[in-house]
């Protein structure tokens, strides 16, 4: 029996905040809009499936307003520590929060963007996106999500007709707008912005809006603590979701911590080719403050930034407390992590702990790659060379959650690694072929139907 489509069902709960985090923005007028992705899945699940394509581009590359929902798009203010350094002067400088809807799952969400033009935080940026940037966005949420990662939804890539011109890749290069489909643009920064202006009751407010609108509870009587356990839960389990992917998102400042514990906002994001914790994925990151390895580490370091933020309203003791227990709710998330991508069902915390760090120690002892790993054990066989003597012998004693009879299994293992990612820029940029980008987003689609 199929399900009924989602209905298109506006919300603008963003309103009730008022006018404290946000500024009105205008739109950039791009010389031209090309549709060059439709993630009609996500379009589905918020009732837009139906919008034939001059409809599309009438709201996702010229940004008319969708009906009944928000008349001018908002650019978030927010602070952050950026590579530890805090820094009062960012907000959303070349993107903004176009439209809120409800899902099929009932929870609100948000259509916003990157690449839209400038706003009062663009500092000296011009507000654009390049079009390699928009497309390496589509195939990093594509393949968290196929993962098992909570992430945000590319949901259109516009090319917009313009010549960029960008100091660390080929210029003048082509321009896009992209849409992303997020639950919340709230960010960690947007706390650390209210607590540096010691803005209490905009905090109370804030607090409050994300309580009811994106965890779908009511305020309690300590509700800055109520808010960061819901927080570090939800950020411990991404944390581990990263490590179980292979993923290195590159930049986790607290301006990019989403406080649903949604992923978003991919830069010089990379997936590692094999269990290396010092494996980087920006060029800048010099000290490896954002390593592969590190993630867990400063993951739990924002989310105690968050802590300090919400001291303007809590106490320390309750907040203390709760910051604690990342550490126990991190381990607990990346066994069940791992042991999804294994394809086991899991036993107990203690077995399952073992058999993760067996194979922890089998992946840094062999180099193997984590995409042939994980393709080959899936179900719970582990590879025959000696360095995973131990995890094949602790495999023995789980099932499989689900057959290996997907046809996906018969091929090669679907990985999205530094060279392929490049080839597939190379066909667009230089033979504008979008054949590589479109077998890729299928095969990454085939291979999450036989994951999930």
């Amino acid at each position: 029996m199929s399900t009924p489509p989602q209905a298109y069902l506006p919300q603008r709960a963003i309103l009730d905040l008022g006018d404290a985090l946000s500024d009105p923005v205008e739109a950039a007028r791009f010389p031209q809009t090309v549709l060059r992705f439709r993630n009609d899945r996500a379009a589905k699940e918020v009732g837009l499936a139906d919008l034939g394509d001059s409809e599309w581009l009438a709201h996702f590359g010229r940004f008319q307003p969708l009906s009944g929902n928000l008349e001018q798009p908002l650019a978030l203010r927010y602070h952050g520590h950026q590579f530890r350094q805090y820094n009062p002067d960012i907000g959303d400088g070349r993107g903004f929060l176009f439209a809120q809807m409800r899902d099929d799952r009932g929870r609100l969400m948000d259509l916003a963007t990157k690449g839209s033009g400038t706003t009062p935080w663009s500092r000296f940026g011009d507000g654009r996106l390049t079009l390699k940037g928009g497309v390496r966005e589509v195939l990093a949420t594509e393949m968290l999500q196929a993962l098992g990662v909570n992430t945000s939804r590319s949901f259109s890539l516009i090319e917009t007709g313009e010549a960029l011109e960008r100091g660390d890749e080929p210029s003048p290069t082509r321009s896009a707008v992209l849409v992303r489909l997020s639950h919340g643009h709230i960010r960690i920064g947007t706390f650390q912005r209210l607590a540096y202006l010691r803005d209490a009751e905009t905090m109370e407010r804030l607090i409050g809006y994300v309580l009811r609108n994106l965890y779908n509870e009511e305020p309690g009587e300590d509700a800055a603590a109520q808010l960061l356990d819901l927080v570090v839960a939800r950020t411990a389990t991404l944390t581990a979701s990263y490590m179980a992917a292979g993923f290195v998102h590159g930049v986790l400042n607290t301006d990019n911590i989403n406080v649903t514990g949604e992923s978003f906002d991919y830069g010089p994001w990379r997936f590692a080719p094999t269990w290396e914790p010092s494996f980087t994925a920006a060029y800048f990151d010099h000290h490896g403050l954002y390593a592969f390895g590190r993630q867990p580490e400063a993951i739990h370091w924002n989310a105690m930034q968050l802590a300090v933020s919400l001291r303007t309203v809590s106490e320390a003791e309750p907040l203390i407390a709760v910051l604690d227990s990342f550490a126990e709710r991190y381990q607990r998330a990346v066994s069940t992590a791992i042991l999804w991508r294994l394809g086991v069902v899991p036993q107990d915390p203690f077995s399952d702990r073992a058999l993760v760090q067996a194979v922890e120690r089998g992946l840094v002892a062999s180099k193997l790659g984590l995409d042939r790993f994980f393709f080959d054990a899936f179900g719970g066989t582990a590879p025959t060379d000696p360095a995973f003597d131990e995890a094949r012998t602790a495999l023995q004693a789980y099932t499989p959650r689900k057959p290996r009879d997907h046809a996906y299994w018969q091929g090669e293992p679907c990985a999205m690694l530094i060279d392929e990612v490049e080839a597939i820029w190379a066909a667009i940029d230089q033979n504008d072929d979008w054949g590589p980008f479109e077998a890729k987003i299928a095969a990454i689609r085939e291979m999450g139907e036989a994951l999930s």
